[in-house]
């Protein structure tokens, strides 16, 4: 007798031998059982996910001898034959093969007879989607309204391309891609059965691979099979599959997050000599990197029948949660790139290499100095070099210190500062856009001398944005301090100022009304000049809702809102909404105002035209005379002037916009 494929011999039978489609079982037979049957279904999936064995059970749960059941008895002859591809009365249609109108018309025609021994005849349309638009058109009518003895199941990949008039008709059920434990202990099952010696490592390495498809699975378990020999290992799928050894990506974890950049490119060299795929290699190291975040968020995401949980369990302990993030953002975005790249090897390295970038930065070096040290594992690729891993260790200890900036960097000492909270990423961005972004109008006056000077400038912009950097300098000096600023950042940071002034410099002052101060703060975010409630007024509750910068209906309800009075920690408001005591915004700003004025703060509102007295007016106010102070300079530049004279050319009216950056 000829050998049967697992995925032929193992197609399920009924239901309950149905892997990972509970939702659609679970409909279907409550359908069959309370004898509320359908006349047409639609199964959409992907490959290998069951439509036709789905399709399959269901007709021999019309056809069964025992009657219409969810439960067919497999041993009488429509059961066995229906099995078997050979019921006269269950047609099963290809229409990949057979998509035209000629080939759907000999169907339809011979729907109007009975079936020959069965209770219904069945058409099953596999591949539907790839039917021509006249046979679909052709069998509108025979699917909305078929004789009571035919059933229709159609099955497909691509429900996008099913015109809408054929779902109308049908039972849409979608079928889920397989999860990886469902297709692993399939496996275990069959494989058991067959009698076939494994490890449970090695099938996940074959779900992994099968990608949500049981039946691709199943033909990968065949293969697996021929290649070890009847003994399913790891060491034998990852050679059959070319995946890259877990051990490799664990331990480059581990030198990423120690800094060790021999180790990296040592673990890189290993894995060429391998012959394992970089892209691979990149795609499994996010893989991994996603279970673990996973699992210092949700703890059970990593087995602990994974035979490197102790390695894997360390890193949880001890990596910085952001970074992880970041490592999986350039792994995913590197698989992309290792395209471009010269060669793959030269493009996995740089990727590690930008990894180990954001460790080496001082910000995340504070960070790391707080969270559990990371000592990368050897247990599989030793380092050929166990002095220069003793070097790198105390290199990357000395780096985690936070040393003070000193002359000998090229900077001057500022003024020490003890921070209010540990440095984080988020603030050390915050920190170097302050300092970048200085406004090119205005010249900015130091308030304090300062003690800190930059190379001096060469010309007169180049000063005033020196003088500026310094100023800025002094007023992050707490950041500063916590993390030490090399030379290099420090030019970087004056380069990223001296863009600014390279740009377009408008001559012609602004408005008077207007004023442009680039080191002009919210008197919200000082703490001399914080609002009180007993300092509020119009002119104090205006420059207060303007600096909240609340988003969404409660930040435009308070933009429009006009202060009348405070009273008794209540505030009195005119607003245009009504009823918004009714509303859960008024609950939103009452705990806002709260935790700003920290105290209990409770708002009265009133109904009624606000006028000009709000912060909006205040905000349309200055747009409008931005968008006039625009229009005039446009009409005011030599260019246009030239292009009037000399063309008669005119602006087009309204075509001049100022860009608000409200």
């Amino acid at each position: 007798m000829s050998y049967l494929a697992l995925a032929r011999k193992w197609r399920p039978r009924s239901f309950s031998e149905l892997v990972g489609q509970d939702h659609v079982v679970r409909a279907l037979s409550n359908a069959l059982q309370t004898q509320r049957i359908h006349h047409a279904w639609l199964f959409t999936g992907t490959r290998g996910v069951g439509k036709t064995t789905l399709a399959r059970i269901l007709a021999k749960s019309l056809n069964c001898e025992t009657g219409i059941t969810a439960n067919p008895c497999g041993k009488c002859s429509a059961c066995v034959e229906i099995d078997q591809g050979r019921f006269v009365d269950y047609i099963e249609v290809d229409a990949a093969s057979r998509r035209g109108v000629d080939e759907i018309t000999p169907l339809l025609e011979q729907a109007i007879y009975a079936p020959s021994r069965g209770r219904f005849k069945i058409y099953t349309i596999d591949e539907v989607h790839m039917l021509t638009t006249h046979a679909f058109n052709a069998m509108l009518k025979t699917l909305e309204e078929p004789p009571p003895h035919l059933k229709f199941i159609l099955a497909t990949t691509d429900p996008q391309k099913i015109p809408v008039t054929v779902l109308s008709r049908c039972i849409q059920y979608n079928l889920k891609q397989m999860s990886p434990e469902a297709v692993v202990e399939h496996l275990q099952h069959l494989l058991n059965e067959e009698e076939v010696v494994y490890e449970k490592a090695a099938l996940q390495l074959i779900a992994r691979g099968a990608a949500g498809s049981m039946r691709d699975a199943l033909s990968l378990t065949d293969q697996a099979i021929a290649f070890s020999g009847n003994r399913i290992t790891v060491q034998a799928m990852q050679d059959m599959l070319g995946t890259i050894d877990q051990s490799y990506l664990v331990n480059l974890i581990n030198a990423l997050l120690a800094g060790d950049a021999t180790q990296v490119v040592a673990i890189a060299d290993a894995i060429a000599e391998r012959g394992y795929s970089y892209e691979g290699a990149l795609a499994d190291m996010a893989v991994l990197l996603s279970r673990i975040a996973m699992e210092q968020r949700l703890a059970g995401a990593i087995d602990s029948d994974d035979p490197f949980y102790p390695e894997l369990a360390q890193i949880v302990q001890g990596a910085n949660h952001d970074l992880l993030q970041l490592f999986y953002t350039i792994a995913v975005h590197g698989r992309k790139e290792l395209a471009l790249a010269p060669d793959e090897y030269s493009g996995f390295v740089m990727i590690c290499l930008r990894m180990l970038a954001l460790v080496n930065t001082p910000v995340v070096q504070a960070q790391v100095q707080q969270a559990t040290p990371i000592t990368p594992t050897t247990r599989h690729t030793p380092s050929a070099n166990p002095e220069a891993d003793a070097d790198a260790k105390k290199k990357h200890s000395e780096l985690a210190a936070v040393p003070e900036p000193t002359a000998s960097n090229g900077i001057s000492p500022v003024e020490e500062t003890t921070p209010a909270s540990p440095p984080t990423i988020e603030s050390a961005a915050a920190d170097e856009e302050a300092i970048a972004v200085v406004d090119p109008v205005e010249e900015v006056v130091p308030q304090h001398e300062s003690t800190a000077s930059p190379t001096p400038p060469e010309s007169g912009a180049e000063q005033v944005s020196s003088a500026s950097v310094v100023n800025d300098q002094q007023e992050v000096a707490p950041a500063a301090t916590a993390s030490a600023i090399s030379e290099a950042d420090w030019l970087s940071l004056q380069s990223n100022v001296m863009v600014d002034y390279e740009g377009d410099v408008i001559d012609e002052p602004l408005s008077a009304d207007i004023s442009f101060d680039p080191g002009w703060e919210p008197a919200v975010s000082e703490q001399d000049n914080k609002i009180t409630l007993s300092s509020l007024n119009q002119e104090r509750w205006i420059e207060l809702t303007r600096s909240l910068k609340l988003s969404g209906l409660a930040g435009e309800l308070l933009l429009n809102s006009q202060w009348l009075a405070t009273k008794d920690n209540t505030i009195y408001l005119r607003i245009f909404l009504k009823n918004v005591d009714s509303l859960a915004i008024k609950s939103t700003l009452t705990t806002v105002l709260t935790e700003y004025f920290a105290q209990v703060v409770k708002l009265h509102f009133e109904a009624g035209e606000t006028g000009d007295a709000t912060a909006r007016a205040q905000l349309l106010r200055e747009q409008e005379a931005r968008q006039l102070q625009a229009e005039q300079r446009v009409a005011n530049d030599p260019y246009i002037q030239s292009l009037k004279d000399s063309f008669g050319a005119n602006v087009v009216e309204g075509s001049v916009r100022f860009l608000s950056t409200e």
